[in-house]
């Protein structure tokens, strides 16, 4: 019996501490690629065209580079905790990115987005805290193929049309990319390479990343990035919890609601925040 509590505690300091390594480099990515979408040339075209623009950029290379590395460790950490704790520590990146950019770049944030991340941040913390470690339950590989492919499908198209929403997309295929990846961490390399949900998680990622390009130029990054970070939250957590048998702490299921309210609201009040370009982000000396 204590050789397997030693087994369980051993799996979740792997877990926590593959979460942390994920959070930290999700951060210096943000930074990275804001800094680098803030100066890309005002030329038409977003989406997909503008990671073709940016591609040349090294800077956005190197924050493109922190995202892979946060994604690859937060993969890791999905193989033994639940979505919501995962996508609640990996969406504290932003907060961690507009420490780092107001101290070292400059940037400006305004009272509004600070004191909507203070909310969000409860609701990420309660999140946090109703956490119970759990093995996911694989979801039946047709019906998960249609809907995450569907909906990875669909983003794209909507991004062009629904120019403001692009973070809320952003969020929703980082949802995909999440649930995918919940269900195949931890399989071996072959099966994992082999599985047609690995493929749609990659895809998922793509669409993500381009709608998140997109977001930058438009609003600040602390609104892109919370709005983005918040949706994935809600719709992962939910999928987790209903579908893929994600467990809550004994007692603590009021924290979950309260938890998810409190993002929600954020998201909603930094949307009404965030309608006027953010030109302010950066500095007049951090811009070039």
């Amino acid at each position: 019996m204590l050789a397997y509590k030693r087994v369980v505690v051993s799996a979740l300091m792997s877990g926590h501490l593959a979460l942390a390594v994920s959070t930290v480099l999700y951060g210096l990515g943000i930074v990275a690629q804001t800094v680098a979408a803030r100066r890309a040339d005002a030329r038409p075209g977003s989406g997909v065209g503008l990671l073709a623009r940016l591609a040349s950029d090294r800077l956005y290379l190197l924050g493109f580079s922190g995202q892979v590395g946060g994604f690859l460790f937060a993969f890791l950490a999905r193989e033994d905790l639940p979505l919501y704790l995962v996508q609640a520590g990996s969406s504290s990146a932003v907060g961690l990115a507009t420490v780092i950019g107001v101290l070292l770049l400059g940037w400006r944030i305004r009272r509004v987005e600070i004191a909507v991340l203070v909310v969000m941040a409860c609701g990420l913390l309660l999140l946090t805290g109703a956490a119970a470690p759990s093995t996911a339950r694989e979801l039946p590989l047709v019906p998960a193929l249609v809907v995450l492919g569907l909906l990875t499908l669909a983003v794209l198209p909507l991004a062009r049309t629904l120019k403001a929403a692009t973070p809320v997309l952003a969020g929703i295929a980082f949802a995909v990319v999440a649930v995918a990846a919940r269900n195949v961490a931890g399989k071996p390399l072959l099966d994992l390479v082999l599985h047609p949900l690995t493929w749609v998680m990659v895809i998922a990622a793509f669409v993500g990343q381009a709608c998140l390009a997109t977001a930058l130029q438009r609003v600040s990054a602390t609104s892109a990035v919370a709005s983005m970070d918040a949706t994935t939250v809600v719709i992962s957590s939910v999928a987790g919890l209903a579908l893929m048998g994600d467990q809550i702490a004994a007692e603590r299921e009021w924290w979950v609601v309260l938890g998810i309210l409190l993002v929600v609201s954020g998201v909603l009040v930094l949307g009404s925040a965030t309608r006027r370009p953010a030109q302010d982000l950066v500095s007049a000396g951090g811009q070039r």
